[in-house]
């Protein structure tokens, strides 16, 4: 009986661990954006790219999870937010970028999520490049779009295992 106990034990103990291995695997990372919701045209020419740019900048901070199985990223983003800070219905220190998070698994029912995540500006400070001028800031700089969608990708690649 010993025998048998053994080896059932130590297959437990290995499928437990492939199991955890994968239930951290990211398959699939999208980011959605209605570019016709944007009705300036300087707002949606400086946001063209932002929801290619996002999935980049996600899937490079969770690089070393990616995998042929796992959970599912889609983040859903609000265009409102982006067109009223390019237009200065709000004030740059008021601008962020927002979005909705799913995270979902297949395999794994205790993997699913939503939340609401919201950026501000002061969030993506910590992502400025050293030689920004807070003082000429604008929300069609580059230093602000890579800074905010940085911060943005950093607080979903924190907030994934929650």
């Amino acid at each position: 009986m010993k025998h048998f106990g053994m080896p059932l034990a130590q297959s437990l103990v290995f499928a437990t661990a492939a199991f955890a291995q994968n239930s951290d695997r990211i398959k699939e990372i999208t980011v959605d954006m209605d570019m016709t919701a944007i009705v300036n045209p300087e707002a949606a020419k400086r946001f063209g790219t932002l929801a290619t740019d996002l999935q980049g900048a996600i899937a490079a901070r969770l690089a070393d999870r990616i995998g042929e199985e796992g959970r599912e990223l889609t983040v859903d983003i609000s265009e409102a937010e982006l067109s009223d800070a390019f237009t200065g219905a709000m004030g740059l220190a008021e601008s962020k970028l927002v979005g909705l998070v799913h995270v979902t698994d297949e395999n794994d029912n205790t993997h699913f999520n939503t939340y609401k995540l919201t950026v501000t500006i002061d969030q993506a400070r910590a992502f400025f490049p050293p030689e920004t001028d807070e003082a000429t800031l604008t929300a069609s700089s580059d230093a602000y779009y890579v800074s905010l969608i940085s911060a943005f990708a950093e607080a979903v690649a924190v907030r994934i295992d929650d």
